[in-house]
């Protein structure tokens, strides 16, 4: 064991760990088993490495303009700065995340976070350079580490990097997703189906209009998640505790956000209220709003599928089989994959709710509540990133078409009929309607009974492609009265 203290006293620490004594008390305090997401671990580590390359640029640029006897400021020795600089990126690949051992929920704003990522860059850098664990007095986790940063900075900055790389992701996921509804909806494009309003059966579609459907919602959610980075990529980093600057040199504040771009290559933007970006998080409510626009189109679109490959429904479709579905009834198969994207979409909602709640409880200067409201943020990316997954790789992909079937069903729903109300009005569409039902017929054998529209014209008009134009012209109906009279 290795002794530590701090202003509070003095606690034993196994002594071959990276964490201290400030992650043990946090660990103490917040006796939970949440996992800090390794995505905001890692960027963390990343606005480190960022500090320290910078640092490095400023110790020369002040040894460049005063003597070394005039130096206004005592400068770390180079080669601690290269043993933090190797440790902050090493863990910016998720290395030592076994010794982050403060819990996801947590108070302090993520001070804790902060400071358990400053004892792992601590003494990991003095492993390197020879020293042990707990020799504070040659790196510092406060004095080095975490030198002329505010966790108040640095974890925001933090969060908005790493929730800009799982967008990333998402749109990534979305598109496949959207991809295979696109290929789909053309394969289908003339694959008859009943539409259904309020799960009554209605007019004649096709399966390419459902598809489109999707397609386009898709779409939308795409082009929602792309402009996220637009308010998610402006940081609060040189801020330091309030968004004042106090304490940070005008160097790092122009210079950081720059490093930071470069060594992520992700859009970062120094915000230019730096007061107004460490105070307010609105903008993540607007991002996981945007996150929960896409749940829903994704509950929409496996529900549906589920209704249409149901055995109470139509079944008009058939869901790909993936796992036995129970352990009493043999043979007995489930939408598993439509049931997890059901469940992550009611997840995201709730935790669209607690981010909302916990954002508007923000006070003066700060939000303290910014580590769950991270957390959750970073969970639901991940979530809908899991769900866009499994729904491209294990179900739409694999779904299949029962197109006889279904085409037969349009033919024989009375519904079929309002596609001749331009051509026989509404009473004579009527009464094939009432014939098909009574005797269980299709139209066209309705028709013959009936005698109502010449049976060549009635064969083109309930044509997929004809049934699915976009309204009808006048020259249409003369044409068909004309071609009728033949």
């Amino acid at each position: 064991m290795r002794t530590e203290k701090d202003q509070l006293g003095t606690c034993d620490i196994p002594k071959d760990t990276l964490y201290g004594i400030h992650s043990v008390r946090a660990k103490h305090n917040f006796p939970d088993n949440t996992r800090f997401s390794i995505e905001w671990y890692k960027a963390v580590s990343i606005v480190k490495l960022a500090y320290y390359l910078n640092y490095e640029k400023f110790a020369q640029a002040v040894q460049g303009k005063f003597n070394s006897e005039d130096l206004p400021l005592k400068l770390i020795e180079p080669e601690i700065v290269s043993a933090m600089i190797r440790s902050a990126d090493e863990m910016s690949k998720g290395k030592y995340f076994e010794h982050f051992i403060v819990p996801a929920i947590q108070g302090g704003a993520g001070t804790s976070a902060n400071m358990n990522i400053n004892e792992i860059i601590a003494n990991s850098a003095l492993l390197s350079l020879g020293h042990n664990c707990g020799d504070y007095h040659i790196i510092d986790p406060i004095e080095h580490a975490n030198i002329y940063q505010s966790t108040n900075d640095v974890i925001p900055t933090a969060l908005r990097i790493a929730v800009m790389g799982l967008l990333e992701q998402l749109e990534k996921s979305i598109n496949d997703t959207r991809a295979i509804f696109e290929k789909l909806e053309k394969e289908h494009n003339f694959t008859l189906r009943l539409a259904y309003t309020q799960m009554q059966a209605a007019v004649p579609t096709t399966f390419g209009k459902l598809f489109s459907a999707y397609t386009e919602a898709l779409w939308r959610d795409w082009w929602r998640v792309s402009k996220c980075f637009e308010r998610i990529k402006v940081v609060n980093i040189g801020g330091s505790a309030a968004g004042t600057g106090l304490t940070v040199p005008r160097y790092f504040i122009m210079e950081v956000p720059n490093i930071l771009k470069n060594i992520t290559n992700l859009p970062v933007t120094r915000s230019e209220n730096l007061t107004d970006a460490t105070s307010n998080q609105d903008t993540l409510v607007e991002v996981h709003a945007i996150l929960k626009s896409h749940a829903v189109n994704l509950e929409k679109i496996v529900s549906d599928l589920r209704l249409l490959s149901s055995d109470i429904g139509e079944k008009s479709i058939n869901l790909p089989p993936l796992q036995a579905g129970s352990s009493i009834m043999p043979g007995k198969v489930n939408p598993v994959v439509n049931e997890f994207v059901i469940e992550v979409s009611h997840i995201i909602y709730a935790h669209d709710q607690l981010i909302t709640g916990l954002t508007a409880m923000g006070c003066l200067d700060l939000n303290a509540y910014l580590p769950a409201i991270g957390h959750y943020l970073i969970s639901s990316l991940k979530l809908l990133i899991a769900a866009n997954e499994t729904m491209s790789k294990n179900l739409i992909s694999k779904l299949t078409i029962n197109e006889d079937e279904s085409t037969e069903k349009v033919m024989m729903s009375p519904t079929i009929s309002t596609a001749l109300l331009p051509h026989i009005g509404y009473h004579k569409a009527a009464q094939l309607s009432n014939i098909m039902v009574t005797q269980s017929i299709d139209i066209i054998e309705a028709n013959r009974q009936l005698k109502i529209i010449e049976e060549h014209i009635l064969v083109d008009l309930i044509k997929a492609e004809n049934l699915n134009k976009l309204g009808f012209s006048v020259s249409e109906l003369i044409s068909n009265k004309t071609n009728g009279k033949r």
